[in-house]
C-alpha cells in the first residue's frame, strides 16, 4: 500500500504540474521520442544527484547563511554540468554533439532547481525528511514525475498543434490550457 501511495502522491504532486516548473522543456520534449528520451534521462540524473548534494549543502551552510542557498545550488549544478559532459566527451566523442543539446537544456531548467529548493523547503517544514535517502528519493520522484508528465503531453501534442485548433490558440497556448487542465485532474486525487 505504500508504494501505491507513494506512486500516487508523484502523480499529483508532480513539480511540473503543480508549479511548471520546466515547462517550456517539456514542450521541447513533447515534440519528439528521442527529445523525450534524453531530456527525461538527464533531467531525473540532475534532479537525483543534485538532490544529494543539496542535501550535503544544506547540512554544512550555517543557518545565517542559507541566503547562499541560491548560489551553491547552481555551483551543485555546474559540476554535475561540466561532469557529464566530460563522461559524454570522453566515453563517446562521435556522438557527444548530438547528445550535449540535451544536457544543455536539461541542466540549468528550472524543474531541476526547483526541486532543489522544493525538497529543502519539504525538509526544514518536516524534520523526518531531512536525510540523504529522502532527499535523493524526492530528487528521483521529481524526474520520474517530469518523465511521466512529458508523456503526458507527447500524447496531447499533435492534437493541440493540428489545424483542427485555431491559429491563435494553436501550439504553446493550447499546451498551457491542456497542462491546467492535466493539473487540476491531479491535484483533485489528492
Amino acid at each position: 500500500m505504500f508504494l501505491i501511495s507513494e506512486f500516487v502522491v508523484l502523480l499529483t504532486t508532480n513539480l511540473i504540474l503543480t508549479k511548471a516548473l520546466g515547462t517550456s522543456t517539456l514542450f521541447i520534449a513533447a515534440g519528439s521520442r528521442k527529445n523525450l528520451l534524453w531530456i527525461a534521462i538527464t533531467i531525473t540524473a540532475f534532479t537525483t544527484v543534485g538532490s544529494a548534494g543539496a542535501y550535503l549543502i544544506n547540512g554544512m551552510l550555517p543557518e545565517n547563511f542559507t541566503d547562499l542557498r541560491l548560489l551553491l545550488y547552481v555551483l551543485i549544478i555546474g559540476v554535475l554540468y561540466f561532469a557529464l559532459l566530460s563522461v559524454l566527451y570522453f566515453t563517446d566523442g562521435k556522438s557527444f554533439g548530438t547528445t550535449r543539446k540535451y544536457v544543455h537544456v536539461s541542466a540549468f531548467n528550472c524543474a531541476v532547481m526547483g526541486t532543489l529548493f522544493t525538497i529543502s523547503e519539504n525538509a526544514d517544514a518536516d524534520t523526518s525528511l531531512n536525510n540523504i535517502v529522502s532527499f535523493i528519493i524526492r530528487g528521483a520522484e521529481a524526474g520520474t514525475g517530469f518523465i511521466l508528465s512529458a508523456f503526458i503531453l507527447m500524447a496531447a501534442f499533435k492534437i493541440l498543434n493540428s489545424k483542427e485548433v485555431p491559429a491563435a490558440f494553436r501550439g504553446f497556448p493550447a499546451m498551457l490550457v491542456y497542462l491546467g487542465i492535466i493539473s487540476m485532474a491531479m491535484y483533485a486525487l489528492v
